[in-house]
């Protein structure tokens, strides 16, 4: 029994004999990290740079597709009838893949010289818009005289394979590329031109609360305008 006692008596003591930890100290000033909100600002930065650089790469390759097309068709000359301007689908091609490559040499400079200098040649709604309207517009034009091109290719490579078809058919794959270019860039700047914040110029008056004077109210035609003092 007084076995038992003294094993209850030390089982007691090893539980009550507890080395506690003392809590770590926490600084209740120090600033706390807001992951959240530097992660929404990268993903900002990223969207904005997508939208600058995107439609910058998909009108660069436009431009060498459409270059490249030109080139192919208007060397196409070998004589005996085996020259492009004897058809109208292909006149048709050269016409388009000339303003396609003016178009889109024109563009790439524009953005290049916004980029390297920071400063915008147009307003930023009229810029939206001549993007989109142009990239349409040669889109268009493009898959147009592609479409026109390839039955008559296709035809003559059924009675005959030679030089001038396969310059034919090298000048129709590099235009269908140059549209697929400025297809996905019409698609971007639509995107750019529809999340542009917008507002009209407007000029009126209206009575002050304070002295009910009339006093006069500017409103800048574009947001970004708005200057806090």
């Amino acid at each position: 029994m007084e076995d038992q006692k003294e094993k209850i008596s030390g089982s007691k003591y090893l539980e009550t004999n507890i080395d506690v930890q003392p809590e770590p100290s926490v600084d209740k000033h120090e600033p706390e990290t807001d992951d959240g909100g530097a992660t929404e600002v990268q993903r900002q930065w990223k969207r904005k740079e997508m939208l600058t650089f995107g439609p910058l790469g998909l009108r660069g390759i436009a431009l060498s597709m459409s270059l490249f097309s030109l080139i192919f068709m208007a060397r196409n000359k070998y004589g005996y009838g085996y020259e492009f301007d004897k058809f109208e689908e292909y006149r048709y091609l050269v016409a388009v893949a000339t303003l396609s490559t003016l178009y889109t040499a024109v563009q790439v400079f524009r953005q290049v010289h916004e980029i390297s200098t920071m400063k915008s040649l147009m307003q930023p709604r009229t810029e939206g818009l001549i993007d989109f309207v142009g990239d349409q517009v040669l889109a268009y034009l493009l898959i147009s005289s592609t479409s026109s091109a390839i039955p008559l290719t296709d035809q003559m490579r059924k009675v005959t394979i030679n030089v001038f078809t396969d310059f034919s058919a090298a000048s129709i794959a590099f235009s269908l590329f140059a549209f697929c270019s400025l297809a996905l860039s019409a698609v971007v700047s639509g995107y750019k031109l529809s999340t542009q914040t917008y507002t009209p110029i407007a000029m009126d008056s209206e009575l002050a609360p304070e002295t009910g004077a009339k006093r006069r109210i500017i409103r800048p035609k574009y947001l970004k305008d708005y200057i806090t003092k």
